[in-house]
Formats: C-alpha cells, structure tokens, sequence
C-alpha cells in the first residue's frame, strides 16, 4: 500500500470514521434532510468525491437536488449515480434511478473533479434548498470532510448518470475473492459444490460465478446439461449439507440445490449465474439488438421459483462484444452499455450486474473496441481476464507467462500485460473498484523447449490432463515445480517442457498489486484447479486482507 497522510479540514465539529482508505464525516443527528461529503482518493491533478443524502426527516422523500460550489480551477471530470449540470462553478445534482428514499435511508453519488493548485474542499452545500446541515437550520457554509491524499492514480472515472448498487459485497470495505464454479466440473474433473466446503475454500470467498448458462435466439438460457444444473441426484455422502436430496415431485437437485445448501452454511457468500464463456458468446450479437427482450429472459429465467433464492445475480461473459473470439462481434461499441443498462433496469439496484471482459490493451485492440468505460456505470464490477495472454495456440513459441501482472523486455506483444489492461480501463473512466484482478488456477504451457528462460522456440503444445497446452495448478505444482519468476508471475522447465502458472507467492505479490492500485478485489478461473485444502484461494484472501 502506498503511504497515506491524513488531513482534517471542515468548518463544523465532526466524528471521523475510517473505513476502506476513506474518512467521512457523518451529518449530525438532529433530524431532516441532510448530505455528507466523503473525499477519497487525490492523484495530484483530481480528486475523488461522494456525497452521501440521509432522509431523517419523518417522512419518505420522493426525490432530491443537490448544490454546492467548487473553487476556482476545480471542474467536475465526471459524475455517477445522479444527473448534473454546471453554471461557472456552481454544480446542481438531480437524482436518476434514486430518488426514492424512505424515512432513515440513505443513498449517494460519486464524481471526479480534475483541478489546478492546491486542492479546495466545495462550499456552500444546500439539498433540496436547503443546508446539508439537517440540524443547522439554512447556514451557507456546509460540513466537509477530512481527506485522503495518495499516490495512486485516479480511481474512479466514469460517466453520468451510472445506476449501480450497494450490496456487492457480504462484508462492506473488504476486498472481493470471487471463483469461478463450472458445471461440468461434477463429471471428469469430480469436483463438486461439497469441495468447496470441504477445501475451506467458501470461508475465503466473497462470490461464486456459476458458470455457465448459453445465450441463444437473443436471449438467455440454461445451457443443454440441465441434469448436472438442477437434476442430478446427490446422496447422503457427496451432499455438501450430508443430507441427501429428495425424489419428491419438483424438488430441486443438482447444483443450484448444492449451491443453496452452501449460501445456508455460509450467509455472506452470494451466488451469480454466468451467461456466455468463450463457447457460448456468439448469441450475445442478436441479444444486442433487443436489450430489453434480452434482459427480460435473463430476469424469468434466473428468478424462476424453483431457484430464485439462489442467484444474487448475473453475470456477463461475453467473448467479445465489437471484436472477434470464437466468433467475431459486429455489434457496434455502445452494444456492451447498451445490455448493461437493460439488465440494470430490468434487475435493480438489489441484485447484483457483472461482466467478464477482455484484457487485450493492445492499441486498438479489444478494450478499445468496445464502449467499456460507459458500460461500467450500468455493472457492480468488471472481472478483468487477465490470463490467457499467451499459449500454445502459438505452437513454435516464444514462450511467454500467459498472465504477466507487468511488461518485461522480450514479452511477444505490447498491451498483453494485467498492469496495462487495468491501467487502459482507468484511463476509460472504469472506477478502480469496479475492477478485480483475473488469476488462472491453471498453466499454459509448450513442449518441445529447450530454454529455461522465457522466450525460447517450442514444436507444440505440452501434454496436459484433459487438453493438450493447459494444466491445473494442483498437477502442475508437483510434476513441473516452479524454476524462475518473470513479470510477477511463474515459470518451469522441466523435460522439454515448459509452463507458466502462478504459485501462492506470485498470487500474494499480485494481491498486494490489487491493493495498491485501489482494486475492488480479484477473481479466478476456477475451483477445481486448486488443491484438495484450497491452497491458491487461501494465498488470494490472505493477499487480499
């Protein structure tokens, strides 16, 4: 973590509360209609800002106007979660999709200011013409906050008028740790929703993406192997609960039912149904074209009754939306915010939206394709792939970690590093906290090599468990043991073969990364690469806290 120095400013007396790298002050108790500013993150050139509207007044409140004024040379960069408009310096905020706020709740937006000189705190705060003060009557001059000045880059970018939602994750102010859970896993790999538990796994994670459900005919769906979804038969024994599922008329079996079970065992830990992956995206073109229908399908089929309780939300894997994968997109850039904002509405503020989105920061390539900047006001986060940069579908080499954290000297292509994807995606106005760092449980490798260092030629891809260039980390840490590190990440000859893959103490570097650059948390592809005790999902929550 970089250093942080704290500085109390603020024209009224406050109670300061330290929460995630932020120090909000919080608006007195006496009652009314009242607004607090909380600044977060200063780069030097902008600063980070929320204001946080509480109704005490004894009635609900059905929407709401927000003023204050900035200093001379502060100019808003961007705002979420409200609509505003500007005369000179003075900034009015309306309410979008929150303006309803019951009698005791709260709702907020955010916003970046770039600036010149020296930072200056906004005066003169009023909400619906009033002081943001609830118990000071109608003072010109507002509480503001203590602040928190780093060496990070900005963190929070986006565009106006972003609905997104509270409730991403089961303990506010830590960092997400979120796994993927493949359904086919219950057959040749026999990993099943009791491993979770039983590898002290679901402890350590904050989320799990079902993954995956298809896209067709515009709409979502459940993919062919509904048994392994909702059918199959646990007994006693591979329950995760040790209570055997029931042949009753309509029960529910299968995963989804070993999920619920788990969600009961572990009541923080929330639960998204993934839609796409690199197979199934090629439908996500026609579901562009119809949002609404769209999102529509996606809203019956997850809330369907004999699941609901299940899924907290949804998830987005779309393979690429403007850019080619398995198949190639030509859905046009704003196609992403455009599903984004249907889902959105379509679900609410209560149920969680993601996506899994490209990493290619290469000029011009995927991130640029695509309006994902804009798009990221409609999600919770964005689980950046930041894995899969490189492989053996170049059978000849060179050999490169196929999830570098950094560039290095050597690497084959510029703009296929995590630290450039992440920083691209910043620089598009994704709020850093939108965004959680992709690890593979999994090693990309060659055969044919006689190079221990990265960059050597290859013939083809390594032999590996269930596809030829691929291997999971709990095969690979006993039989090709790590020989180097490069670009944060791991290396191993071993024969004439050679792997890269990341180890418990490349994952606690990368964690630390995550931390520095204000990330929201990170995620991996997927449980059954780790070992039987859950090493690699222990090092990302201990890296992570």
């Amino acid at each position: 973590m970089s250093r942080k120095r704290w500085h109390l400013v603020g024209l009224f007396t406050a109670v300061a509360a330290l929460a995630v790298g932020l120090v909000t002050v919080p608006a007195n108790a006496a009652g009314g209609v009242g607004a607090t500013l909380t600044k977060g993150s200063d780069w030097g050139s902008g600063w980070e800002g929320k204001y946080t509207i509480t109704n005490n007044s004894g009635s609900s409140l059905s929407s709401w106007t927000l003023e204050f004024d900035l200093a001379a040379g502060h100019s808003i960069a961007s705002l979420w979660d409200g609509s505003y408009t500007v005369s000179g310096q003075h900034v009015t905020v309306k309410n979008t999709w929150n303006g309803n706020l019951s009698n005791g709740g709260s709702t907020s937006f955010g916003f970046n200011v770039k600036y010149s000189g020296a930072y200056t705190a906004p005066a003169n705060c009023k909400i619906n013409g009033g002081s943001c003060d609830p118990g000071g009557g109608n003072p010109t001059t507002t509480p503001t906050t203590p602040t928190t000045t780093t060496s990070n880059p900005p963190t929070s970018t986006s565009t106006s008028n972003p609905p997104t939602t509270t409730t991403s994750n089961p303990n506010p102010g830590a960092k997400k740790n979120l796994g993927y859970f493949v359904q086919w896993g219950v057959y040749g790999r026999n990993y099943h929703v009791k491993n979770i538990h039983t590898s002290g796994s679901a402890a350590k994670l904050t989320h799990i993406n079902y993954a995956f459900g298809n896209v067709t005919n515009g709409s979502c769906t459940a993919n062919d192997d509904t048994y392994a979804d909702y059918d199959k038969f646990y007994d006693a024994g591979s329950s995760v609960d040790g209570v055997a599922d029931t042949w009753d008329a309509g029960a529910l079996r299968g995963n989804f039912n070993q999920l619920r079970k788990l969600k009961k065992m572990y009541p923080g830990l929330k639960v998204l149904w993934s839609f796409g992956g690199w197979t199934w995206s090629g439908g996500f073109g026609q579901a562009s074209k119809n949002p609404t229908a769209f999102a529509e399908s996606c809203y019956k089929l997850i809330k369907d009754p004999r699941w609901a309780d299940v899924f907290d939300g949804i998830d987005i894997d779309w393979e690429y939306p403007n850019a080619c994968g398995l198949t190639c997109d030509t859905s046009g850039p704003a196609a992403i915010k455009n599903v984004a904002q249907a889902l959105r509405t379509k679900f609410g503020s209560s149920f969680l939206v993601t996506a899994a989105i490209t990493a290619d920061a290469s000029s011009g390539g995927k991130i640029d394709a695509a309006d994902y900047g804009p798009a990221s006001a409609y999600f919770d986060w964005y689980n950046v792939m930041t894995y899969d940069f490189f492989g053996a579908w170049a059978a000849q080499g060179p050999t490169a970690p196929h999830s570098p954290l950094t560039s290095y000297p050597g690497i084959p292509q510029q703009g296929f590093n995590s630290d450039d994807a992440i920083q691209k995606l910043k620089a598009k106005g994704v709020p850093a906290s939108k965004l959680l760092l992709g690890i593979g449980f999994y090693g990309r490798g060659w055969t044919g090599v006689t190079q221990d260092a990265p960059g050597g030629t290859a013939t083809g891809a390594a032999p590996g468990t269930y596809e030829a260039g691929i291997e999971d980390y709990k095969i690979l840490k006993n039989s090709c043991p790590s020989t180097g590190t490069i670009a944060g990440t791991a290396y191993a000859k071993c024969g004439n073969n050679w792997w890269s893959y990341d180890t418990p103490a490349t994952i606690n570097g990368k964690m630390g990364w995550t931390k520095n650059q204000g990330l929201g948390g990170a995620f991996f592809w997927e449980l059954s690469g780790d070992t039987s005790n859950g090493e690699l999902v222990t090092a990302m929550r201990n890296g992570l806290n």
